[in-house]
């Protein structure tokens, strides 16, 4: 473990901490995605079956102006994740590993190594410092 100053071992655990909470909105972000993309999907099997049941002309009006809809201007699902991944989570991805190793030599989690070292109870079985 580095011998970085708390106030910075906290600091850097702030950066980490923010970086997560984007991964979790990353992953709903992919959520969103495959969700939007399964819809689409049942809607045009839902516009073939209102075909089968002799409904061309409400089949005809969902498909035209849903099925394939963009869900933004100008964009499916996947390029708001292309977007979102290329101009703000890579970035930030890049700036808290250039935080960690200028700061505490690269570690990852220091914050919770300290606080696991703190919270352990030295000796005892299901409380080791390492597997």
């Amino acid at each position: 473990m580095t011998d970085a100053s708390d106030a910075t071992v906290d600091a850097v655990g702030k950066v980490t901490e923010a970086l997560e909470w984007v991964e979790r909105a990353r992953g709903h972000l992919y959520s969103f995605h495959q969700l939007m993309g399964h819809a689409d999907l049942t809607l045009g099997e839902a516009c073939d079956a209102l075909r089968d049941a002799g409904h061309d002309e409400i089949a005809e009006r969902l498909e035209t102006d849903v099925v394939g809809r963009n869900v933004l201007q100008g964009r499916w699902t996947f390029q708001v994740v292309e977007e979102f991944d290329d101009d703000y989570w890579s970035v930030i991805r890049e700036h808290e590993r250039r935080v960690r190793d200028e700061l505490v030599g690269g570690e990852r989690h220091l914050h919770e190594a300290r606080m696991k070292e703190d919270r352990r109870t030295h000796g005892r079985k299901g409380h080791e410092e390492r597997p």
